[in-house]
């Protein structure tokens, strides 16, 4: 379920702002994410031990990719659990706006 602050009537600017919709998420979903960016954050510790050890410029960017990897999956599964929750309860509460927003979403996700 998205929250949404009722501490000021226009629409938020940006993070600062008390209105910054909000979704609880379940505690199964909460630790599937956080243990997948757990794993990305030892990944990139992994690299930077690497740069910092003089290791060979393809051993790196291999490692580099398979961060790219493990955070395409992230937002696959953090997509996913949007449009099964956030989008479909919108749309069925009437807001259709939300159509935009995702398709705007995707937009940035996709460059």
């Amino acid at each position: 379920m998205i929250e949404k602050n009722t501490c000021c009537t226009s629409e938020p600017k940006d993070e600062t702002c008390c209105c910054v919709r909000k979704k609880k998420r379940s505690e199964e979903e909460f630790k599937s994410l956080m243990n997948r960016l757990k794993r990305i954050e030892g990944q990139v510790r992994g690299v930077e031990r690497m740069l910092e050890n003089d290791a060979y410029c393809p051993d790196i960017l291999t490692q580099v990719s398979a961060i790219s990897s493990a955070l395409n999956s992230f937002n696959k599964e953090l997509l996913a659990s949007h449009i099964k929750s956030c989008v479909v309860d919108d749309i069925r509460a009437g807001k259709d706006e939300v159509i935009d927003e995702l398709a705007a979403t995707l937009q940035k996700i996709m460059k």
